[in-house]
């Protein structure tokens, strides 16, 4: 059963979400799994509201396979959209919806599309190279972070509102705000026409 706190971030996210965005089909909302902070990605999942999204990061755990086969099955059993991280193979295996490419990774999106043309392939970025880049190469959608201060990383540097819609602005592609997100941030990103938005620690808990 989904939370009070993320009913109020699903609802405002479907609010900030762009028209173009909603006619693509595209979730509002995305959950990135990071077991450091957030123990039970499967469980989270379970709880999301049906139409929103998982994108298993998590790049270092051991049981990486498995936990992509979990996921995988909870997604398809509530009507969620699943990704894996940087792992072509793993997707394929755990037949996710489709691959989220970290940055350096963005280069090979061509050749994955033609394995894979019916794949919803999405990038990273950290700025405006990264952002003209992922278009370039036909990434659905891209990410963009950090949006805000985040608590992983509370003093890195990060885009503000004013940078992050300027920067959203200069692409036709869907771009999703991450970093920092939560229901009391994300209101102030319904002008810059976002995609929707993906968080860690907001999505979960009471």
């Amino acid at each position: 059963m989904a939370s009070p706190k993320l009913d109020q971030l699903w609802r405002l996210s479907k609010a900030a979400q762009s028209r173009a965005a909603r006619a693509r089909g595209l979730p509002p909302l995305w959950f990135m799994t990071d077991r450091a902070r957030v123990a039970d990605p499967v469980a989270v999942a379970d709880a999301l509201p049906k139409g929103a999204g998982v994108i298993l990061r998590d790049y270092a755990a051991a049981d990486r396979a498995g936990l992509a086969m979990a996921l995988a099955a909870t997604c398809r059993r509530r009507g969620l959209l699943f990704l894996v991280a940087g792992d072509e193979r793993l997707a394929a295996k755990s037949r996710a919806d489709g691959l989220h490419l970290p940055e350096w990774q963005a280069r090979q999106l061509p050749d994955i599309r033609r394995r894979h043309p019916m794949w919803l392939i999405t990038a990273a970025a950290h700025g405006r190279t990264a952002l003209r880049r992922a278009a370039l190469a036909g990434a659905d959608a891209a990410f963009l972070s950090p949006v805000f201060p985040t608590r992983s990383h509370p003093d890195a540097p990060h885009l503000g509102t004013v940078r992050f819609a300027s920067l959203v602005h200069t692409t036709d592609m869907p771009v999703y705000a991450l970093g920092g997100v939560d229901k009391e941030t994300v209101s102030r990103l319904r002008p810059a026409s976002i995609a929707g938005v993906a968080a860690i620690g907001s999505v979960a808990g009471p």
